[in-house]
């Protein structure tokens, strides 16, 4: 048996800025019983240098060099070698709070659970947000419940939780490749074929709003199809497996507006959010 308790799964791609703050918080953790598996997905900055230094002063952490793929095959890269009891995953421009990984992994060990979920902070240049709200460490067993308390109709997010490795092979579960929003097929999956959930209330993962990453959400075509066809494959999922989730809850609509062909403004709206894109950029985003 592995004495890995979580095996945290960590996409590079081009984020030299941020990397050393992801990196610094993950080999600290309070938890010393992991590893840390960073994939390179093709880098062209100096994120694979920085890999390398961190790697040399702490064997704890793992490089898988592959060409550029995408988020979704580098996290199933990782998970193809995870050792860990738990898997987790950390974005490279984000970060957690020191016990995350501690508080995680004890709830779901002293509970018996396939996932433990903790609330995450939005970090924005100019404003932070909290969006769980977690007070208590709580079980949850039902679908139903199990979405309600994730919020996962709007929150369908990966990193804010620990799975256990046993499960995700049991289901054979994976990152669906070349496809954007890929996080929300993964938790609908994840959270129904799990059999306990845990709340972890006062610990965070931490969300950094990248604003060069905001730009590119608008003016994508392929991200378009891909916003709307994500969550009808879920809806399809849920329907498939007869949970009982209210009318509505998993609604996508793209409006454009165009001039002569061109598109001069655009809105996205989900349920309870709205994205307004003019020339591809957001300029109003309501939650």
């Amino acid at each position: 048996m592995s004495n890995i308790s979580v095996s945290v799964i960590v996409p590079v791609y081009n984020v030299e800025k941020y990397l050393e703050r992801c990196l610094d918080k993950l080999i600290n953790q309070t938890l010393k019983s992991i590893e840390i598996i960073c994939i390179n997905d093709g880098s062209k900055d100096n994120s694979r240098e920085i890999l390398a230094k961190y790697a040399q002063k702490d064997n704890r952490i793992i490089i898988i060099d592959q060409e550029n793929a995408g988020l979704s095959a580098a996290r199933n890269a990782g998970m193809e070698i995870a050792k860990g009891e738990y898997i987790g995953f950390v974005d490279s421009d984000d970060w957690v709070d020191l016990d995350f990984y501690e508080k995680l992994y004890n709830a779901a060990k002293e509970n018996d659970c396939d996932i433990a979920v903790a609330d995450f902070i939005r970090q924005h240049p100019k404003k932070q947000k909290k969006r769980l709200h977690f007070t208590e460490e709580k079980i949850y067993e039902t679908t139903e419940d199990k979405y309600l308390i994730c919020k996962t109709f709007r929150e369908g997010c990966v990193w804010n939780k620990i799975y256990r490795t046993q499960m995700l092979k049991d289901i054979n579960l994976k990152f669906v490749v070349g496809m954007y929003y890929e996080d929300r097929d993964f938790t609908a999956r994840s959270l129904h074929f799990s059999k306990k959930l845990v709340t972890v209330p006062d610990t965070y993962y931490n969300y950094f709003v990248n604003p060069k990453s905001i730009v590119k959400l608008g003016g994508n075509k392929k991200q378009d199809e891909h916003y709307v066809l994500v969550r009808q494959q879920v809806l399809a999922f849920i329907k498939e497996q007869n949970i009982n989730v209210p009318d509505g809850l998993y609604k996508a609509e793209i409006f454009n507006f165009k001039i002569f062909g061109k598109t001069l403004f655009s809105i996205k709206e989900s349920t309870k959010s709205k994205y307004v894109f003019m020339f591809g950029k957001i300029n109003i985003f309501k939650y």
